[in-house]
């Protein structure tokens, strides 16, 4: 009897010692996660025209799984145009009109901020995320679906609308050539530890 109740005050202190560290945000492992942005190029010229990959770096944010919370900031005057197949020229030109008060305006709007508003999941494995996104200055509900490999590793992706956000997709050549209405924005999260 007494090695019974021993052993139930052992487990009762390691579900307290355990307990808050389980009820604790985790933050985002920042330097080992990604977050890349696809843009896409539609009109009559199109074939003349590049689609862009954006890397656009975590800056901050932190996932509670007691209480289904994600939070998650970007930098956005750290977002760079990648277009590894562009010349450096043609990337400085995409770049500086991602950053103008055209498309993100970053000297206006310097952060882009998620934070969820549920997570919920047929299993703990496959979870849809519902939450608001501010993007240049306006805050929109968005869902996606992410996948959890294992308890710190996420990855998914997202459908965003840029004129939802105030975005008018930018249009060459008369609009020949214009860059499409939705972007997608893969990502794979890392949990620190």
């Amino acid at each position: 009897m007494y090695r019974m109740q021993r052993i139930s005050v052992v487990l009762g202190l390691i579900l307290v010692a355990v307990q808050p560290a389980l009820a604790t945000p985790v933050a985002i492992d920042a330097q080992h996660s990604t977050l890349t942005v696809a843009v896409y190029k539609q009109g009559l010229f199109a074939a003349f025209a590049d689609n862009h990959v954006i890397d656009a770096p975590i800056a901050s944010g932190s996932y509670d799984d007691t209480q289904k919370a994600i939070t998650l900031t970007v930098d956005a005057t750290q977002m760079r145009v990648l277009d590894p197949k562009s010349p450096a020229n043609r990337r400085a030109d995409v770049q500086s009109n991602m950053d103008g008060p055209q498309v993100l305006d970053v000297n206006t709007y310097r952060t882009i901020e998620f934070r969820s508003t549920a997570v919920t999941g047929a299993d703990a494995a496959h979870l849809t995320v519902s939450g608001n996104l501010t993007l240049h200055g306006q805050t929109h509900p968005i869902t996606f679906t992410a996948v959890r490999a294992d308890a710190t590793h996420f990855s998914g992706s997202a459908t965003v609308n840029q004129s939802a956000f105030g975005i008018t997709p930018i249009r060459i050549a008369g609009g020949a050539v214009t860059v499409k209405d939705a972007v997608t924005v893969t990502f794979r999260i890392v949990l620190g530890a």
